[in-house]
């Protein structure tokens, strides 16, 4: 079965990206938790491994130190994706945009900046009002201007294999100030056609989670707890995290800290961070507006369009949060695809897999009138049966989640069942415009 691919980015590029690569990380560099015992994010991991998901084959071997988080240099892990596309002998990748719907068996999987050509005929078609709403980019720091005479190294509990994490501590008076500064700051002005658009939970700016309350940050993405200052033996009153951004360890992202702040008031507000105060920005943060489908009106359980079947929907414009959802999504679309053009029938994982879990919120398990961009999570899975210990809740989901996974894989046909032909995943069964 062969595959054309097509790719706007490389004769047309996007709000957000920088490059022309492949599966490019816009905002964080983290794929979250990578515990498969007690974090849905984890199992749902570890479950792309056991389908032979070509983004997870990539985020392993490009993986960086980030405590028990999976991070990854960004770079070579676009690099590697794009390199595996480009050399697949069954995928045909072009560098074009798409402006209409496909007439043959095609997957939309666009993401949340599909081109305004290709959005319109989609609306045409469904009928539906998309959804819409900012999503935002956290700044990088060069990590030789970080001062470490200040910041220490540390994960929160000590998690993890290491200290993987600068940590920039601040008393109170420091936090207040740095408060006040994000209310005062001068922010990025709408454009019309952005006005009205709601934030997205997931990624809400720092500055407008400063305005929910003085002390909304500080039980947020400033949280001290569980992170002790090496000087004072105590918790700050606040703290900074950052995040290695790549694999040489020399760019670092600030945790967090996506943000509509105009570029000027970024530099002079967050250098006002302890350790910050020589920081030298290789990205600062930024806007964009992100754009989903109603997928629990609009698609079926299989992923198709309802009113034009012969059209499935993949990864973020399903309305699925995260790079993982947004793969697994992906992959589920391009093994039912694959499987229909065969004549083979695969039915849909079942929800008590992670994997099976994201399939049924976004395809009927969400209301439509309430519905936002959700990431995978146990309240997504069915109750366990019977009673529980609530410490032992999460490794019973991740349990049965295995053994729902198991039994799954031992139904598919084997064209579909194979890591070779699960490693065209999103990435390399999509029209993407």
């Amino acid at each position: 079965m062969h595959v054309r691919l097509s790719e706007m980015r490389g004769v047309e590029g996007t709000p957000a990206h920088r490059t022309d690569a492949l599966a490019e990380l816009v905002c964080s560099n983290s794929f979250r938790s990578d515990d498969p015992e007690r974090n849905a994010v984890g199992v749902l991991h570890a479950e792309l491994r056991a389908l032979g998901s070509l983004i997870m084959r990539e985020a392993d071997a490009h993986r960086v130190p980030a405590g028990s988080a999976l991070a990854v240099d960004r770079d070579g892990f676009s690099d590697g994706v794009t390199r595996a596309i480009a050399n697949h002998p069954n995928v045909t990748l072009m560098r074009e945009r798409v402006d209409a719907l496909p007439q043959g068996p095609a997957i939309i999987a666009t993401g949340p900046l599909t081109g305004s050509a290709l959005a319109a005929a989609i609306a045409a078609e469904t009928g539906k009002d998309a959804l819409a709403f900012f999503d935002a980019l956290a700044p990088i720091v060069h990590r030789e201007t970080i001062d470490m005479d200040v910041a220490w190294m540390a994960s929160r509990w000590d998690k993890g294999e290491g200290a993987d994490y600068i940590n920039c501590p601040l008393d109170r008076n420091q936090y207040l100030a740095f408060h006040a500064a994000l209310l005062a700051g001068e922010k990025t002005a709408f454009k019309d056609w952005e006005a009205g658009t709601p934030y997205f939970e997931g990624c809400m700016p720092i500055e407008v989670m400063a305005e929910r309350g003085v002390d909304t940050l500080r039980y947020g993405p400033m949280k001290p707890v569980g992170l002790d200052d090496p000087r004072t033996g105590r918790w700050p009153y606040a703290v900074v995290q950052l995040r290695q951004d790549n694999a040489l360890g020399t760019l670092w992202n600030i945790v967090g800290f996506q943000t509509k702040l105009k570029h000027a008031e970024q530099v002079s507000i967050f250098r006002t961070i302890p350790g910050l105060c020589n920081a030298e920005f290789a990205r600062l943060g930024g806007l964009h507006r992100n754009t989903f489908i109603k997928a629990p009106v609009l698609l079926d359980g299989m992923l198709r369009l309802k009113s034009a079947p012969h059209i499935r929907f993949a990864g973020q414009i399903t309305g699925c949060e995260g790079y993982i959802e947004s793969a697994a999504i992906g992959l589920l679309a391009g093994s039912f695809a694959a499987a229909e053009l065969s004549g083979e029938t695969v039915t849909p994982p079942p929800s008590t897999t992670a994997i099976g879990a994201l399939l049924g919120h976004i395809t009927g398990g969400a209301s439509a009138a309430t519905y936002q961009p959700t990431n995978v999570n146990f309240g997504l899975f069915p109750p366990l049966e019977g009673k529980a210990r609530k410490g032992d809740r999460k490794a019973l989901y991740a349990a049965r989640a295995r053994a729902g996974l198991a039994d799954w894989m031992l139904t598919l046909p084997r064209p579909v069942a194979t890591a070779e032909a699960a490693r065209a995943d999103s990435s390399a069964l999509a029209a993407t415009s």
